[in-house]
């Protein structure tokens, strides 16, 4: 995959696959999910404690990424070339793992501790592949993202709908022409390998 749009099909189909992609992007999903997730389990403590996790996992990572592009060392904020990776990544696994020791730290939520220590076990599994190889961050992270949320919310349909998100945005980032289904799908895998066992280990 060279990051080229596909030149075929409707211009709606790929708006679409570019909405889906904005809309479900890893920086998004990491800024959004530790306070919901401190939210439904400590209520507005917790919140706070999950705006300190998103500003540190995902708003440092974020600014990296957006200085980059501005300064035209990055192609995008979706990181569309494996070779520009390596920093923002290696920034983005500095930034979570300050935000996990501070967080176990001071005694914030388990599930909130789980699933920042979650987001540090995708990322000890991604990086080392996308150094070789385009392994998906938007499929694992939409994938991560559901197992955590089936802690808070109604199992069944959490897993239902979160796949039918998941399977969506695998598939606009083939249409993009981003990744290849292998890559969408090792992604997938990797979220959901990363985040099930820590969330057992954690007992929560």
């Amino acid at each position: 995959m060279t990051g080229r749009e596909a030149p075929h099909g409707g211009k709606s189909t790929t708006m679409a696959a570019r909405w889906v992609t904005g809309l479900f992007a890893p920086q998004v999903l990491v800024i959004v999910l530790p306070p919901v997730i401190g939210l439904l389990t400590d209520g507005w403590t917790g919140a706070g404690w999950g705006l300190v996790a998103s500003a540190l996992c995902g708003g440092v990572p974020a600014g990296v990424i957006l200085a980059g592009v501005r300064s035209g060392r990055l192609d995008s904020h979706h990181l569309v070339d494996r070779t520009s990776r390596t920093k923002p990544l290696l920034v983005a696994v500095a930034a979570v793992l300050a935000a996990l020791v501070l967080l176990a730290g001071l005694g914030a939520p388990r599930l909130l501790v789980a699933t920042v220590t979650a987001m540090l076990a995708a990322l000890a599994v991604t990086v080392p592949i996308t150094l070789k190889w385009k392994i998906s961050f938007h499929a694992a992270v939409s994938a991560g993202t559901v197992v955590v949320l089936t802690h808070v919310l109604p199992t069944v349909p959490t897993l239902v709908i979160g796949a039918l998100i998941t399977a969506t945005v695998c598939w606009a980032r083939i249409r993009l022409r981003h990744h290849t289904p292998a890559q969408v799908a090792a992604g997938a895998l990797a979220g959901v390998g990363s985040a099930w066992p820590i969330l057992a280990a954690f007992g929560v």
